[in-house]
């Protein structure tokens, strides 16, 4: 649904601006020019008819740019991606298990739907600018300075209506939308696939390794037996002045005393 409001509203679309020269004969002027165009935006071919306010001869003109390679490029990308999107659904709904078998399904999903977000957000930048640029070469102001009559003070060159350009502004937001779909989706169709599940596995694996040997490691108590240490309660050892052991009992402070 997405990708169909994308190239709608950018591939159907047909604007018109019209302008005003009023020349100092009145009857040599024309007060509604009308300048149609529409989608893919070759504006150098757009050709239309000016008073040259000099006698009855007019002049003809074409509007300045050729915007159609990102106007094409937005259009073709939202096409393809209606129709992948379609039989995708058709795979997901009644080719399931050919679909998980040997994940090459998954596999395929993945790099296509990563390839689409690249696309997308690309082609969208795109046009982006493309529009800018139309919207600059389709001002009524920009286009009667192409006039040689609106070059002479006096003669009056007005604006009277200026191309409709909301449809395409809805565009370049559902490009960007499109985008922002199919780069989530990511995720998700990742999650499908055996790289996901061998992830899994391996931290599992990890985790259970890790456990074993830390069971099996040697905490054991036994180390902190009667054995160490402090023996005996009431006496202790001590090596003396010249190397000789002395023995100190429970008696110490006297002990020590007679030694002394």
């Amino acid at each position: 649904l997405f990708a169909i409001f994308a190239f709608a509203t950018c591939g159907g679309y047909s604007g018109e601006l019209r302008l005003s020269v009023d020349c100092a004969n009145k009857s040599e002027s024309d007060l509604n020019i009308d300048i149609a165009f529409a989608y893919p935006f070759r504006l150098h071919q757009v050709n239309f008819d000016a008073p040259t306010c000099e006698g009855k001869r007019r002049e003809k003109l074409s509007l300045i740019g050729d915007f159609s390679s990102s106007a094409e490029f937005f259009v073709t990308t939202a096409v393809f991606a209606f129709l992948y999107s379609l039989a995708a659904t058709v795979v997901y709904i009644f080719f399931q298990n050919k679909y998980r078998e040997n994940n090459r399904g998954p596999l395929i999903d993945f790099i296509v739907t990563v390839v689409f977000s690249f696309l997308w957000l690309v082609s969208s930048s795109a046009w982006a600018k493309g529009l800018s640029d139309v919207k600059i070469a389709t001002d009524p102001e920009e286009v009667l300075l192409l006039m040689s009559a609106c070059k002479q003070q006096s003669n009056k060159c007005l604006p009277v209506r200026s191309p409709v350009m909301s449809s395409l502004n809805t565009s370049v937001v559902f490009g960007f939308l499109n985008f922002i779909l199919w780069a989530g989706n990511i995720w998700f169709v990742f999650k499908e696939t055996g790289w996901h599940s061998s992830g899994q596995r391996h931290a599992q694996d990890t985790m259970e390794k890790q456990s074993s040997s830390y069971n099996q490691g040697g905490y054991n108590q036994d180390s902190y037996g009667p054995a160490g240490g402090y023996n005996q309660p009431g006496s202790y050892s001590q090596v003396g002045e010249y190397g000789q052991s002395q023995s100190y009992g429970q008696s110490g402070p006297t002990s020590f005393a007679n030694q002394i």
